[in-house]
């Protein structure tokens, strides 16, 4: 069973990719099939599955299969699970940052 640390570094390993954030930002109007998003990107197919099973991992693209396609989709759940992500750590900085700003060492 993976621990919250692994299940975070995931969604910003997923993040942490041109090919995938291009990727995200294409499934952010409506699902795409494989092919679609191979025409829009200068990778191989194989690159595809690579990038793809990153982001299906991370949890914030889901994919089904339609008789020899793949469709992928962003996950409504993954990604509000990465903003909430994003919000706790960047909410636990800022009070930190302003409680060490009082803090004298």
């Amino acid at each position: 069973m993976e621990n919250k640390y692994e299940t975070n570094a995931k969604v910003f390993k997923a993040l942490s990719d041109p090919n995938r954030l291009m990727i995200v930002e294409m499934l952010q109007s409506r699902e795409r099939c494989a092919c679609e998003i191979l025409e829009d990107l200068n990778i191989s197919q194989s690159t595809l599955s690579h990038h793809m099973k990153i982001l299906c991992d991370s949890g914030l693209v889901g994919s089904r299969r339609h008789g020899k396609w793949m469709y992928y989709s962003l996950s409504k759940e993954g990604c509000d699970e990465a903003k909430n992500l994003l919000s706790e750590i960047t909410t636990i900085w800022h009070n930190s940052n302003e409680r060490d700003l009082r803090h004298e060492c």
